[in-house]
């Protein structure tokens, strides 16, 4: 059969032959032919392996399990397990032959129902076997001990709950000269440590065992029987490292009993070869993991040191991905292989050089920041592409974090753009713009080197808008030369020659709408310092008025508009954006650093502006002030508002995006916006248009519903995210304030009037909960409601696992009376992360129909696997819902 299908050369061909012959096997089971039933079974597995089906001769291992040959029986195990799996019910009837046996005086056949039970068997046969199991821990064959110590793995995996009975005989298997036996108790022994808690202190008995063990193996001579490489056993070896490993942590008088031997191991075994080598990893990981001293420590990164100078990529790719993970513990060692580590960020494997890139990052401090940054610069100009993108990213984050002056800031990114301006991310570029504002002293120096940078563009957008940028904000510097630094040489540029760079910039093929949007911005603000280029500017301004691109044609016309018209207000909107406030800004990016963001999984503060949550007082927040009527008096003298230029104002309230008019306010007088106002104020069908003016690309946020009227909140405004394209601002207490000014008729001009539209009612708020916590498993309820459909109830499930172990293929049930309807959105993830450090978040709808009559209830039901052996199914009925649900 086999020369048949190999011989076949098309698929409807195989396909062809292996139905032919599962006929004749079907034909053979019917007529039950004993004598060929072997060979038939043995057919139907390499059909199996096929991928075809063979469900119909499943019996027919059972059959041969029940022969009392052991050629029969080889093959009904063989095909039992590869046949079948732990979910097929007809595994079931098998469980008396197994225990048949397990009881047989062969130990070939007994080996045989050991290796298919732990093979296969599910939490059922586990619990009725483990007796027979735990009988024969204590056998005198050692063939038969080392098979049940590991056929024990599977039923402590399947039934954590029989792990006590099984330390005696675990323990016992330690003693024993045998080195299967020993290989097989040492697997046993991590798993009971792993599965069952307190194993750790039973075992911790066996420290002395197990370092004379290690011992023997280590100092032993040449042993034909167990050499490989030129070393005794290696795989006993690094079993007995994981087990010292596992009890040794947070173990200090266990770890003082095994530094010694392994100092020993650390220091012996030749890495020459592979086994060594693999001897070695599994000694450092032991020693990070015990309560080792600082010696033993720097032995072992030395180690890892020697690892990276190997030919073999596998072995740096290890020795990098260890370092990581104990770079926070000893430092200082970690620094002495620094230059190796550099290297390899130019190594020709892609993964090792992320792997070094990473290291070399956490390596960085204010001491040799500059050193490795010039190293990272060097190679970014000969670095591939797929790669360009990491090493730029790193690079940004090192010196936004270890610069040690804000010139040194901007010296390196303007290289970093130079060379890989098109990896450089708006993040970034709203950082660097908010250091050059709040630097007084090097605007000069920027917007002069950026200049020069732009006349040799090679289309990097994010040089050009950090370029453009400048040049709108302090060009006339560029001009008069202002805020020159010592020892810089000073730069002729007439105003011409400026916007002849804008000009050629914005029609270069190259450039995208965001940076001819910025190019516009740029040029309007010049119009009222480069006096002798007003005409050629005005030109420029009018060249988009027929763009495809909405943005930039609107841009155009209102542009064109304000430099023919509007005088009065012109020089108000041309001027100088205010310094930004840094440090709120460097307070807010650490809030959504993602460390802060895996803390704040679980929401528990006010919804913002842009859909986010906040709390009264986060760092970043910049003071929020309620706009009062006289400041909307002002704010509507200064832009020359009046009744005569003004027609009727839509009755229905819009909202606009909160970034942008903060971005706006803060320019025109620090006013700040209102967060939220009675529906029935008007907006000016004039805001959008000049709100969107200065918000370089935010589109007005969709016509909020009419709503009941509600006080007015307060937001926390970031001025950048108006100007650079941000989300809206992060909603602070809500404080009363007065109505906002709404004129009485929207403007025919674009520019007739100008309010900030009021944002929808706050929803209420109600005390979040905890819905089951069980097995370190938490599960949170948050709950929010829109005030115009009170009878539907969102809630955001957060689950969190304070268990050292995983959890695995989780999945959330839920159930509401018949009088509700429940929808469940996809979980954000099926992996639980251990320890706190990270949550599952999922969302769900419910609507109540009987609302105010009858309240919220539900009930849950949680299956996930610990450590993805185990499975866990937890039940439980919601019934502490807040009241008005």
């Amino acid at each position: 059969m086999i020369r048949n299908v190999r011989a076949c050369k098309t698929a409807a061909e195989e396909r062809g032959v292996i139905a032919k012959e599962c006929a004749n096997l079907r034909t053979a089971f019917k007529e039950n032919d004993i004598e060929y039933r072997h060979r038939n079974v043995a057919k139907l597995m390499f059909i199996h392996m096929l991928g075809y089906p063979t469900h119909f001769g499943q019996m027919e291992c059972l059959k041969l399990i029940a022969s009392p040959g052991f050629p029969e029986k080889r093959i009904g195990y063989l095909g039992l397990m590869v046949l079948l799996d732990e979910r097929q019910e007809v595994l079931m009837l098998v469980t008396n032959s197994l225990k048949n046996d397990l009881n047989h005086t062969n130990q070939f056949i007994c080996g045989l129902a050991l290796c298919a039970l732990g093979n296969i068997c599910s939490s059922e046969m586990a619990r009725d076997l483990a007796p027979e199991v735990e009988r024969l821990l204590n056998s005198n064959n050692s063939y038969i001990r080392k098979k049940a110590a590991l056929c024990s793995v599977r039923i402590i995996r399947k039934v954590p709950d029989l792990a006590e009975y099984l330390l005696g005989p675990a323990s016992g298997l330690l003693q024993d000269k045998h080195h299967g036996v020993l290989l097989s108790g040492t697997k046993l022994a991590i798993q009971l440590c792993e599965t069952h808690p307190p194993a750790l202190d039973y075992f911790r008995k066996q420290v002395p065992t197990l370092v004379r063990i290690l011992k023997n193996l280590v100092v032993s001579g040449y042993a034909p029987e167990y050499d490989v490489g030129g070393i005794t056993d290696p795989f006993l070896q690094i079993r007995v490292l994981r087990l010292l490993r596992l009890l040794g942590k947070g173990d200090p008088d266990a770890s003082d009993i095994m530094s010694d031997i392994l100092a020993q191991v650390a220091t012996n075994t030749e890495a020459n070869k592979n086994t060594g080598n693999a001897i070695l990893y599994e000694c450092v990981h032991t020693i990070f993991g015990v309560e080792a001293i600082g010696g033993l420590r720097v032995l072992a990164i030395n180690i890892l040191g020697r690892f990276l100078a190997n030919r073999d990529n596998n072995i740096r790719y290890v020795a990098l991905h260890t370092l990581i993970k104990v770079v926070a513990i000893d430092t200082q060692a970690v620094q002495r292989h620094r230059n190796t580590i550099v290297e390899c960020v130019k190594d020709s494997d892609i993964s090792i050089r992320r792997r070094a890139l990473e290291l070399v990052c956490a390596l960085v401090n204010d001491g040799n920041l500059k050193a490795l940054t010039r190293e990272l610069l060097d190679y970014l100009r000969a670095a591939d592409s797929d790669f360009k993108a990491d090493l730029t990213a790193k690079i940004c984050a090192l010196v936004q974090r270890h610069a040690p002056s804000k010139l040194y800031h901007v010296e390196i990114m303007l290289r970093v753009m130079v060379e890989a301006g098109e990896y450089v991310t708006d993040d970034v570029i709203r950082f660097l713009v908010v250091l050059i504002s709040n630097a007084p002293e090097l605007q000069g120096f920027a917007v002069r080197s950026f200049f020069q940078a732009l006349r040799s563009w090679r289309g990097q957008e994010s040089l050009g808008v950090v370029t453009v940028w400048c040049l709108g904000e302090y060009g006339e510097m560029l001009v008069n030369n202002t805020g020159l630094l010592q020892g810089e040489t000073p730069l002729q540029v007439a105003e011409g020659e400026v916007v002849q760079v804008l000009e050629s910039t914005m029609k270069d093929a190259r450039a995208t709408p965001t940076l001819k949007a910025y190019v516009l911005v740029a040029l309007l603000k010049l119009s009222c310092r480069f006096a002798s280029c007003s005409e050629r500017i005005k030109w420029l301004e009018e060249q988009h008025r027929h763009s495809l691109v909405l943005e930039l044609q609107q841009r155009s016309v209102e542009f064109s508009a304000v430099l023919a018209r509007h005088d009065k207000i012109k020089a108000t909107l041309a001027d100088k954006m205010p310094a930004l406030d840094e440090v709120a800004y460097r307070s807010r990016r650490a809030d959504l650093a993602p460390d802060a963001a895996a803390r704040a999984a679980a929401p528990t503060g006010q919804p913002s502006a842009n859909g986010a949550l906040g709390t009264a007082g986060a760092p970043g927040a910049v003071r929020a002030a309620a706009v009062a009527p006289a400041q909307a008096q002002v704010l509507a003298d200064l832009l020359d508002l009046t009744a005569d230029d003004s027609a009727a104002a839509p009755t229905t309230a819009a909202a606009v995006p909160a970034a942008a008019a903060g971005g706006l306010l803060d320019l025109l007088g620090g006013v700040s916006a209102p967060a939220a106002a009675a529906p029935a104020a008007p907006a000016p069908g004039g805001a959008d248009l000049l709100l969107d003016l200065l918000s370089l690309g935010d589109a007005p946020a969709p016509p909020a519903a009419a709503a009941a009227p509600a006080p007015m909140a307060a937001a926390s405004v970031d001025p950048l995210a108006g100007l650079m394209g941000a989300a809206g601002p992060t909603l602070i207490t809500p404080t009363p304030a007065p109505a906002p000014f709404a004129p009485a008729a929207a403007a025919v001009d674009p520019f007739g009037g100008f309010a900030a539209a009021p944002a929808a009612a706050a929803a209420p708020s109600f005390p979040s909960i905890v819905a089951l916590e069980s097995r370190g498993l938490r599960i949170a309820f948050d709950f929010s409601k829109d005030p115009g459909a009170p009878q539907t109830t969102t809630i955001a499930a957060t689950y969190t696992n304070s268990s050292p172990t995983p959890l695995t293929d989780f999945v959330f049930q839920a159930a509401v009376p018949k009088f509700m309807q429940l929808q469940l959105e996809a979980a954000s993830g099926a992996v639980v992360p251990a320890g706190n450090s990270g949550s599952v978040t999922q969302t769900m709808r419910i609507t109540n129909t009987l609302h105010g009559q009858k309240p919220l209830v539900m009930k849950l039901r949680v299956s996930y696997k610990v450590g993805g052996v185990q499975d866990v199914l937890e039940q439980g009925q919601v019934n502490n819902f807040p009241p008005g649900l």
